[in-house]
């Protein structure tokens, strides 16, 4: 679960499946003169809508965070769930398409790189390296091309994370660093350009929990009856 403090006691929820295709709407959009799209874009922009495809079932049934009395953030999840989470997530992509499996697989590893001395991170890293290597084999691309595409997903997940959990200013690195910053509410600015358009409207939902909760049934039952909220966005060029 993806979280916005609204202040006091009201947080916003956003589903990781809705961040994705918050990133989705990015990638769908990205790509000029000055910075190369998605590729291939059939492929890829499918995979990027169902990254966190590993995280839906966890956040249909959210664990109660003692500390906050809300959903347990993504942030919080223990390392032992969140290896396992990710461990099953290639495999549920591959039941959309090669480049949706390869594509989760390698952004799982991209989160872990760092972390290969924790209990389990090593075996998580050989084992997706392992599915990478037989994907990028079965697609006839290069490691190369593959490596692009992770890259430009990074950066959406990235940009569509600060912008639900509203943490901007940040710096994302593409063919040259991309400067998000908030210019207002509900509008953002990214510098250099690297979008088609001139300006891009993106969306994301969530539900609004008003109160703290000690109980984690009843925290379940009232984010089921939570209002819906929409968080509607459009990014431009500097001024």
């Amino acid at each position: 679960m993806v979280l916005r403090e609204l202040g006091g006691d009201s947080v916003l929820c956003i589903g990781q499946s809705a961040h994705a295709w918050l990133a989705g709407q990015l990638a769908r959009a990205w790509g000029n003169g000055l910075f190369a799209g998605p590729w291939p874009r059939d492929d890829v922009l499918p995979a990027v809508d169902q990254h966190d495809i590993g995280m839906a079932a966890w956040d249909a049934e959210p664990v109660l965070d003692p500390e906050t009395g809300w959903p347990l953030s993504f942030t919080q999840m223990p390392l032992e769930t969140h290896l396992a989470l990710w461990s099953r997530a290639p495999r549920l992509a591959l039941t959309q398409s090669r480049w949706a499996g390869l594509l989760v697989s390698m952004h799982g590893a991209h989160l872990y790189r760092g972390r290969a001395d924790e209990p389990g991170v090593r075996e998580f890293l050989e084992t997706q390296e392992t599915l990478q290597r037989e994907l990028v084999a079965s697609l006839g691309v290069t490691e190369a091309q593959a490596a692009h595409s992770q890259r430009l997903l990074a950066l959406w997940d990235w940009m569509s994370l600060a912008l639900c959990m509203d943490r901007l200013p940040i710096t994302v690195e593409a063919e040259r660093p991309v400067v998000l910053a908030a210019a207002g509410e509900g509008v953002a600015t990214a510098s250099p350009w690297p979008f088609a358009g001139d300006r891009v409207e993106l969306s994301v939902e969530g539900r609004v929990l008003e109160a703290r909760y000690d109980d984690e049934a009843a925290m379940r039952d009232a984010l089921a009856r939570a209002p819906w909220r929409t968080l509607r966005f459009t990014v431009t060029p500097p001024p």
